[in-house]
């Protein structure tokens, strides 16, 4: 069963707003867009693993994507957190194509593509890592004897994995994603046993979901951009083209002609993810290029967002 389903990550979503805001020529662009495809790249890649994951018993495992707790000391992220009454498996999901080479002498990833070798970091670490934060955590919240192991699962079927001969500890801790549902097989073998009853199981699955902590990461400083530098007005859903132009009830792109009534809804969900996720009226009509304060209340009320505050202070909440 899906407990925590997989969302499109928010800083991903972050990228595409900044992206789409910035002038042509912003310096920025070609950073954030490199950012952007890697992201992208990562986001298919915990997608591959979905299938695999349907064929698992929906009764006798929870399964949590994109997870963020906290150990007492240190945030720490996973991936897809595996939940059975048997054990938790933690999966790393990479999306790198080409041929990799696990180094276990140098703890490193060597990534060879079109003649040219790059390095990254040995996912192995992370993950062994992540294994004793959640340790950490699980102990911290009295379920001390739960089994955790943990594994890296490349998601590109185009990927070609190499290590040096006799290298088994890479063999069991390193997989593609098709191979998922055995190796789930062989954990149950190795742990036949409950540890714990169906009742400390579910409530194990609560406290995941109560303890997580999404990560809100301020675009605009990450990139050192100031929200002067973002373009405002309404954003065409067809072209992009910044600002579109309202007449007559309707936003009218002058690039490509495409009208809508209600595509303003995006440009607020843009400054939720760039600005701030709460708007006056006054904030949204500078944003959105609107001189009115009349309709622009009408068109708060139509977006049906919940609200705070009388009058000119109403704050309007975005998220």
């Amino acid at each position: 069963m899906i407990v925590k389903p997989r969302l499109i990550p928010r800083y991903l979503q972050q990228l595409e707003a900044l992206l789409r805001r910035l002038p042509e020529n912003h310096p920025k662009r070609e950073a954030i867009s490199e950012d952007l495809a890697k992201r992208r790249a990562g986001y298919q890649g915990e997608k591959n693993i979905d299938y695999p994951l349907s064929f698992l018993p929906e009764k006798e495992y929870h399964i949590f994507h994109d997870l963020r707790l906290f150990d007492g000391s240190h945030h720490f992220q996973i991936d897809t957190l595996i939940v059975s009454p048997r054990f938790i498996l933690i999966l790393e999901v990479k999306n790198i194509t080409g041929t990799l080479f696990f180094d276990s002498a140098f703890n490193q990833l060597i990534r060879t593509r079109d003649g040219k070798e790059e390095a990254f970091p040995d996912p192995l670490i992370q993950v062994e890592r992540q294994s004793l934060q959640l340790k950490k955590w699980l102990k911290n919240n009295n379920y001390v004897n739960m089994p955790v192991s943990e594994l890296v699962v490349i998601g590109s079927p185009r990927t070609l994995l190499k290590t040096a001969p006799g290298n088994q500890y890479i063999y069991n801790k390193v997989i593609l994603a098709p191979k998922l549902p055995q190796e789930i097989t062989k954990l149950e073998k190795t742990f036949p046993t409950k540890v714990i009853h169906s009742k400390r199981f579910l409530k194990l699955s609560s406290l995941l979901i109560d303890h997580h902590c999404p990560l809100h990461v301020n675009v605009l400083k990450r990139y050192e951009i100031t929200d002067k530098e973002v373009l405002k007005g309404v954003c065409c859903p067809q072209c992009n083209y910044v600002p579109m132009t309202r007449a007559r009830g309707k936003w009218m792109c002058f690039q490509c002609l495409h009208t809508s009534k209600d595509c303003y809804k995006e440009t607020l969900h843009d400054y939720s993810l760039l600005i701030n996720s709460t708007i006056t009226n006054k904030k949204a009509r500078e944003f959105l290029l609107v001189s009115s304060q009349t309709v622009m209340k009408s068109l708060l009320a139509n977006a049906n967002l919940s609200h705070s505050g009388a009058t000119k202070g109403t704050l309007y909440h975005l998220e």
